[in-house]
């Protein structure tokens, strides 16, 4: 099993999602950003150097907002903050998107469960 984490950056009651480019598995289907958890990484650590890897951002994070397994993939999701706009590197497009926008987007297969816990969330539900 892989563990990855990705980041639900909330930002005036909007998310950002990110579009895969062309040269990653799912192309032109939507995340919420992160990457793979490295040996003896914490779950908050391995999300801070992915997002600054992948789009030049700093991010403070924040509760886990949900989690599910596609595959050998267990993907957990966490909201966070950041300042400034990411810098597209791996991805095509980023938006900011309203949460009920969510599920009308094209989503990448393991991020159905992190959408799902983002719909709770925003209708008022804790995070996990």
């Amino acid at each position: 099993m892989i563990r990855v984490v990705c980041a639900v950056v909330v930002r005036a009651g909007r998310v950002l999602v990110a579009r895969r480019g062309p040269t990653m598995p799912h192309s032109g289907t939507w995340e919420f950003p992160g990457g793979k958890v490295e040996a003896g990484e914490s779950d908050e650590a391995a999300l801070i150097r992915e997002l600054r890897e992948e789009l030049e951002w700093s991010v403070e994070v924040g509760a886990c907002v949900g989690e599910g397994t596609t595959g050998r993939v267990h993907l957990v999701g966490y909201l966070a903050t950041a300042d400034g706009e990411p810098v597209l590197g791996e991805h095509d497009a980023v938006e900011w998107r309203a949460p009920s926008e969510l599920p009308a987007l094209e989503w990448a297969p393991a991020d159905g469960p992190i959408v799902a816990g983002v719909l709770r969330w925003a209708a008022g539900g804790a995070a996990n």
